[in-house]
């Protein structure tokens, strides 16, 4: 009778996990479940097993595994703002489109308002790629909004991209850990849902939708123009250098310390000299391979997000009234195991919406011929 009583709880359990709200597939609601339900050093014991030989194999990436470049040219007006240049590996011939930045659909005064582009960070895995995405902030806004499940409590804005900011949608990316696993915090909407902790890398958006990226009580604090804060673990980019001790992580700074030895998907966000926003994501990643990618991609500041497929998401999207949604959508990089329509939908995550600022001038929805 008690056998026939606990596997009774946990199938209900296991069943509400499987039914919660929110895109997520089953693959992930079943680790989650399992995670929760006093399995998390079986789940670890498993990760750390099977990502510590997803080592990167190989002389070039997979097929398919690169984003499309087309065009050859500029942008008709160039943006008063320039992303910092991506770098090429020493003595190997670069492939199709690699280092190249490609300018956004969606334009400001003829000016994209996001470029995105593919590097290979590290010239012992050649077979390893990293996307890049450098957002203009002068002619963007950000947005952090919550999901069915993380950070708990009701989402205002439906835990998906409000239906009135899609005409302008420019991009939507995810955010950290679950806020269970840091010590970090969130705060959004006028509501602290988890208290927000010093010392902690913390994206900041202000009233305006300008991002800051940096450590809580040092570089960002709170104040009346803060619009929004989601914090997650420790800085991994300081003054444009990876910080000190992320090759063994022995402080547990960014989790347990065989976590950050794991080859998986990873991604991180920061700002560059211009204070601009830049994204940047790819699979067979450790925590030191991302944050050198990281400071190659230019950011200065910058923190980790989530880790593992069907976390690291990037979509860009640009209106097209024949499409989903009224809008095309791709993804950063082709191999990012989540739709590019993700977050057009409720999702149990917390995430983050990039919109053409309020106020800028007329939106150009033309393809840009070319890149740069």
């Amino acid at each position: 009778m008690v056998l026939a009583l606990v596997l009774g709880t946990a199938g209900i359990s296991y069943t509400q996990a499987l039914t919660f709200p929110g895109d997520a597939s089953w693959q992930v609601r079943t680790v989650e479940w399992v995670r929760d339900n006093g399995g998390a050093g079986l789940v670890n014991i498993v990760e750390n097993w099977w990502f510590a030989h997803n080592v990167p194999t190989g002389t070039a990436p997979a097929p398919g595994s690169l984003p499309t470049v087309t065009g050859s040219g500029a942008p008709a007006v160039a943006a008063a703002a320039q992303p910092p240049r991506l770098p090429l590996l020493s003595g190997v011939t670069p492939l199709t489109g690699e280092g190249v930045w490609v300018p956004s659909a969606q334009t400001v005064a003829g000016a994209p308002v996001m470029d995105t582009g593919y590097f290979r960070p590290d010239p012992a895995y050649p077979s390893q790629i990293v996307g890049a995405a450098w957002l203009d902030q002068s002619l963007t806004s950000t947005r952090l909004i919550s999901g069915t499940r993380e950070p708990g409590g009701t989402s205002p804005d439906g835990a998906q991209v409000p239906p009135q900011l899609r005409p302008t949608l420019v991009a939507a990316f995810n955010s950290g850990w679950k806020m269970k696993d840091i010590s970090g915090g969130f705060y959004a909407a006028g509501r602290t849902a988890v208290p927000l902790q010093d010392g902690a890398a913390s994206l900041v958006i202000d009233t305006a939708g300008r991002v800051t990226v940096g450590q809580w009580g040092r570089d960002v604090s709170m104040s009346p123009q803060v619009a929004s804060v989601r914090q997650n673990l420790s800085l991994v980019v300081d003054q444009g250098r990876a910080v000190s001790g992320l090759a063994d992580n022995s402080s547990g700074a960014w989790g347990s310390a065989k976590n950050q030895f794991q080859y998986t998907w990873r991604s991180g966000v920061g700002t560059d000299r211009s204070g601009n926003l830049v994204y940047v994501a790819g699979d067979k990643l450790t925590l030191a391979g991302l944050a050198q990618a990281m400071v190659e991609a230019g950011v200065q500041r910058g923190m980790e997000l989530d880790i593992h497929p069907g976390m690291v998401t990037f979509n860009t999207f640009h209106p097209a009234p024949g499409g989903p949604f009224g809008l095309a959508a791709a993804k950063l990089l082709p191999a990012m195991p989540q739709p590019a329509t993700r977050y057009l939908q409720p999702d149990q995550r917390d995430f983050f919406a990039v919109t053409v600022r309020s106020g800028a001038a007329a939106l150009s929805s033309s393809v840009p011929a070319g890149s740069r």
